[in-house]
């Protein structure tokens, strides 16, 4: 029974790479196209069955989340080696899973990770809509009506007329609330998108936000942005406590090429560094965006929305 067992694997197996041979000799492949998730958990592993870019047999990988204490360093290798790791960076690993072909980029295949230029996404004002529900949540809880357009800066405590570590509590207790919790929401076209250059880009959450709600982001990553991202890292910008680290540093530690961000001061910390930066200012509608000094540095682009996010992403594809 062992033997035939064994014997119809290898039959199945050469069906299989022959199959696989002719569907590439026409043109087609077939990697691109099935993929099919059995199950997912967020916060252990989750384990999924498709066919493989490397002989496009049935293979099994895992999806991996380190909430806390993971070293940058050899991060990637560490984990696809199945050995654990540590160190005091913040990081989380998230398994690409197959997407399908799109017909709005035919020119491009599907590339290895390794062969893809890392970008660094941010989530605020990027991926998500964070300042109208904190606004919403301010106008409700203190009575203090703002439009979101008299938010010229992104610091909050200016715009309120209160102490930066007033404006700081204001924002944690935010984070506690329905406000934030189930008031964030993708902005348009941002899935996408996302899901579109997943193919080409190795993308990597590099967020400011606090390690406070690190656990929060990822399940609301997870959800919308499904396997998607490569890794997540947390700044701790505005904590009331704990180590905080730069953008550029995190950017650099990932070899990033290209930054998406809101933020004038974390575009020109990462330009001075050399890092492209694509100022995200959603429809032209955010003030604090709006930054002379931006608008005249080389490295730095403005993009109103995720269409020309992909036009500049797949451009710089095509000029290599």
């Amino acid at each position: 029974m062992f033997r035939l067992k064994k014997s119809e694997n290898f039959a199945r197996f050469l069906y299989q790479k022959t199959l696989h041979n002719m569907a590439y000799s026409i043109g087609y492949d077939p990697c691109s196209h099935l993929s099919k998730v059995c199950a997912n958990n967020v916060f252990g592993v989750s384990r999924r069955i498709g066919f493989g870019r490397k002989g496009c047999g049935f293979y099994t990988s895992n999806r991996f989340f380190v909430s806390a204490n993971a070293r940058s360093r050899g991060f990637a290798s560490d984990l696809e080696k199945g050995s654990s790791v540590g160190g005091d960076a913040t990081l989380v690993k998230v398994d690409h899973g197959g997407l399908n072909g799109s017909p709005d980029m035919p020119r491009f295949r599907d590339r290895r990770l390794s062969e893809k230029v890392v970008v660094a996404v941010d989530v605020d004002e990027v991926l998500g809509n964070f300042v109208s529900a904190l606004n919403k949540y301010i106008a409700d809880q203190y009575s203090s009506n703002y439009s979101v357009s008299e938010y010229h800066v992104y610091e909050f405590f200016k715009i309120w007329n209160c102490s930066r570590d007033e404006a700081d509590i204001r924002v944690h207790e935010f984070f506690k609330t329905p406000y934030f919790k189930s008031g964030i929401h993708p902005l348009p076209g941002a899935q996408m998108a996302v899901q579109k250059l997943s193919r080409f880009f190795n993308l990597s959450v590099v967020t400011s936000r606090q390690n406070v709600i690190k656990d929060h982001t990822i399940e609301w990553i997870e959800k919308n942005f499904p396997g998607l991202f490569h890794e997540i890292h947390f700044g701790n910008h505005f904590a009331l406590d704990g180590i905080s680290r730069p953008k550029s540093e995190i950017c650099r530690s990932l070899n990033a090429k290209v930054l998406i961000d809101d933020n004038p001061r974390y575009a020109i910390e990462c330009a001075d560094v050399g890092i492209k930066v694509l100022l995200f200012d959603y429809e032209n509608s955010y003030p604090w965006s709006k930054n002379k000094l931006v608008d005249e540095h080389p490295l730095v682009t403005k993009v109103k929305n995720w269409k020309e996010v992909e036009q500049q992403l797949m451009s710089l594809i095509a000029s290599k």
